[in-house]
Formats: C-alpha cells, sequence, structure tokens
C-alpha cells in the first residue's frame, strides 16, 4: 500500500512546510498549520480545455478590440466592473456576514433576462425561494436553483445547462475528490478555484464566486485566489446602517477607483442614484459641530456631513474617537491646530463622526475636520450653504486636492453657495456659479467663519 503524502499547510498564506511548527516560515502567523493530504486522486473534474497552438507574437502586431460584456439592470454594478460583465471573467465578492452579498447576487440573477446557474452550499432551495419572493415580485424564469458542494457535479451540471452565467456561494463550502483535505481549506480553495477558473475561461461563462472573510477583513483562503480571479469585490458597510458600498479592489477589465452605493430596504438592496442629497441630513436650525466635505470616490463626487464634538474631559485623560474616519489622523490634525494656529485642545474630548455609516480616507475631509472642531469648540454653527474640500499639512497649510472642478460643479449642484478650498489650486472661479473661498493656513479658517 502506497503511503498517504502530507504536508502542513498555512490556513492564512496557503505556505506548504514539510513538518509541524508553531509559527509559519512565511507569513509569520503562529498555530495556523494543519495538516492536509496532498496526493490528488485520479483526475476526473474538468478537463476538457481548449487546446489552441502558441505561437511567438510581436506586441504590434496583436489586434485588440472591445470584450464582449453582460449588461446588468444595476448601474451601480455595471460602474463598478467597469462597464458589465465581461464573458468567461470570475469575480470574486467578499464582505461581512450579513452585509449582503449574496442578496445583491440573487437580485441579479431574478432581474437579468438571461440564463443563470445559481449554485448554494448553505442555504436549501427552500430558503433561497423564501428569500426571493421577498425581493421582488417579477423573477427570471430561467434561473435555476442547484444546492450542491461537490465540485465535480456542480462542473457536470453547468456543462450540461451551459447557462448564461454561474453564481457559487460560497467558494468555501466547495470540496473536490481529488483532495481528502476538509471544504474551506487552503488546498480545496485553491484547488476548487483553479478548476472554476478554467471551466468559465474554456466556455466563455462568466463566473461570481462569494468568498468569507477573516477576522482582520482579509478574504479567507489563500491569497494567490486573489491573484487568479479576474475581478475582486469588496461589500462593506456598517450593519447599523443603510449604506452599503461596492469597491473593486482589483480589476482586469476595467478601473478600480469606481465605488456603488446601495442602501439596504426592506425588499433588499436599492441602488442610490445621488447619495449626496441622502447622506446629508435635512435640519430645521443651524447646529454646531456640523460641516459638509466634498469628497470624491473614484470619479464620483460625493458630498458628506462630518460631525464633531468638543467638550471638557472630565474623566482625566482626554478621549479621541472617530467614526469613518481614521483616528490617526484626527491626532495629527488636533496637534496641527495646536501647535500652528494656537487652539488649545489638549485637555478636552473630541469625538468625531461621519454620518450614514461611511468610511473614507479621502484627504480633502482635512478642512470640514477642522472647521466642524472649531465650530463645536466654539459652540458657533456654521452655515448650511458652507462646504469644504482641502488638505491639511503639518505647516498648517491648506493644500489643494484632486478633481476639484468636479467637486465644486458637485456642490454647485445641490444648492450650497460658498466653497472653501486651497488658494494653491489652479482654477477660474468665475466659472461657477457658487462663491469659492481660497485660503491658505488654518487661522484664516477660523477669520472666515467665526469673525
Amino acid at each position: 500500500m502506497a503511503k498517504v503524502k502530507s504536508s502542513y499547510i498555512c490556513q492564512k498564506c496557503g505556505a506548504e512546510h514539510s513538518q509541524w511548527h508553531g509559527q509559519c516560515k512565511e507569513c509569520g502567523a503562529w498555530n495556523t498549520l494543519v495538516e492536509e493530504i496532498v496526493d490528488k486522486k485520479e483526475k476526473t473534474v474538468f478537463s476538457d480545455t481548449v487546446k489552441v497552438k502558441k505561437t511567438l507574437l510581436n506586441i504590434i502586431e496583436v489586434e485588440t478590440g472591445d470584450e464582449p460584456r453582460i449588461i446588468t439592470p444595476s448601474q451601480e454594478l455595471n460602474r463598478v466592473l467597469g462597464g458589465g460583465i465581461v464573458l468567461g471573467s470570475v469575480c470574486l465578492i467578499g464582505g461581512e456576514p450579513g452585509i449582503g452579498k449574496s442578496t445583491l447576487l440573487l437580485q441579479l440573477a431574478l432581474k437579468m433576462a438571461k440564463k443563470v446557474l445559481y449554485v448554494s452550499g448553505e442555504e436549501s432551495a427552500s430558503q433561497i425561494k423564501m428569500r426571493a419572493d421577498r425581493l421582488t415580485d417579477v423573477q427570471n424564469p430561467n434561473c435555476y436553483l442547484f444546492t450542491e458542494t461537490s465540485l465535480e457535479k456542480i462542473l457536470q451540471a453547468a456543462k450540461k445547462m451551459l447557462p448564461d452565467f454561474i453564481i457559487i456561494d460560497s467558494i468555501q463550502t466547495l470540496h473536490s475528490q481529488l483532495l481528502d483535505s476538509s471544504p474551506g481549506s487552503v488546498s480545496q480553495i485553491r484547488e476548487c478555484s483553479n478548476e472554476i477558473i478554467s471551466f468559465a475561461k474554456s466556455f466563455q461563462i462568466p463566473v461570481f464566486l462569494v468568498g468569507h472573510i477573516t477576522k482582520d477583513g482579509q478574504i479567507a483562503g489563500p491569497k494567490v485566489m486573489e491573484h487568479m480571479v479576474d475581478v475582486v469585490l469588496n461589500f462593506d458597510g456598517d450593519r447599523n446602517h443603510i449604506f452599503r458600498l461596492l469597491r473593486a479592489g482589483k480589476n482586469r477589465f476595467g478601473s478600480t477607483v469606481e465605488i456603488g452605493i446601495f442602501e439596504m430596504v426592506n425588499h433588499g438592496l436599492r441602488e442610490v442614484k445621488n447619495p449626496s442629497q441622502l447622506l446629508i441630513t435635512k435640519k430645521l436650525e443651524d447646529l454646531s459641530g456640523n460641516a459638509i466635505v466634498v469628497s470624491q470616490e473614484g470619479n464620483r463626487p460625493l458630498l458628506l456631513e462630518v460631525q464633531a464634538l468638543v467638550s471638557s474631559a472630565v474623566y482625566g485623560t482626554p478621549q479621541r474617537s472617530s467614526t469613518g474616519y481614521d483616528a490617526k489622523r484626527l491626532n495629527m490634525l488636533l496637534a496641527v491646530m495646536e501647535k500652528r494656529a494656537g487652539f488649545l485642545l489638549g485637555a478636552k474630548d473630541v469625538f468625531l463622526n461621519i454620518t450614514g455609516g461611511i468610511k473614507t480616507d479621502d484627504t480633502a475631509l482635512d478642512l470640514a475636520v477642522i472647521a466642524a472642531i472649531l465650530s463645536s469648540n466654539e459652540d458657533m454653527a456654521i452655515s448650511q450653504k458652507y462646504c469644504f474640500c482641502g488638505e491639511v499639512g503639518l505647516s498648517g497649510e491648506i493644500r489643494p486636492v484632486s478633481h476639484i472642478d468636479q467637486r465644486i460643479s458637485e456642490a454647485e449642484k445641490m444648492g450650497y453657495e460658498k466653497i472653501f478650498v486651497s488658494g494653491l489650486n489652479t482654477l477660474s472661479p468665475s466659472k461657477f456659479g457658487i462663491e469659492v473661498a481660497a485660503i491658505n493656513k488654518i487661522d484664516q479658517l477660523a477669520d472666515y467663519l467665526f469673525n
């Protein structure tokens, strides 16, 4: 009887070791090595790859053309994908549990006028049907459900059916008969992903894969899986809020800077056509500590509301808390305000919040953050017709930001009367119907707002 060959594989990075160690030598993670049988059985899974004679080609002689795409009913998804689903592409979508990954893809399957194979290894057919009835009244008659976790059976059914595209929820539940390791292990995920990608390329059928994430927010499984697929989408948001953001971490067929915004309602996910209008809270009176910023997500300008609360520290050590904004950057801005402009906030609690559960790292928020903090500290409201857009440097200077013309145009479209920007921006204020206030230092901002 032949000896069974096994290796110790890191469940975090996928590195293979001949013997067990407490720490992975590749990624440094502790207690992540698991023994897995790596000898494959006789190959019976899909292997009908298209044989093409390979020749050397000069790059100048290569002919190019537009990739054929499937246009989906979701304009937000089309935006993030770069115009639609490319034939033969494999898209991996990851996100927190309960954030809406399965809902997004089930809505897509129900609304498209295409033949869809929806494979679920986590839910029964009756569970999916109950959710489908809740999401929409009009359902795709060519949407077929297959509750299976065997990779061989899934690919055989897909080869027989030849759908227009396939949804697999999730890749961590699949297992191949070629390996003896358990579903969700590094070996199984790598093998299943490789076979699915080979099938998609051979038959030019696009595939959506749902991926679980770890406690660190990374897609579970070997990192090589993200290199293998064509598109990696991140679906995130705060479960306590209604907004969900769809971003592309990798896209071989389009840009990775676009963002799709959805709203979670009772009947599923709804596209947000004008997020600026929904994210700004309507107030009956002017309140201190509020400032509006014109952010930029990809090529889409977005108005966000920054809220700040400054109060005396009653528990000894001052607290610094931030929601939706980098806490380290908040500490930096407070240090700049004290050092460069003389605002004494070292003995006060500072709390910051970006409304709507939105998280952003756009440096253009700096100016609005400082304005909100000053407004709360002075207990003087900023006019609801004012908005801000500028990065703050360590010397207290206001630095220019990208796409300033688009940001100003968005503020004008939303009805704002004045926008504060850096004096170093190269633009002609006369072409805008909104007053553009150019400032160079943060102490000038206080003079503009409160003097």
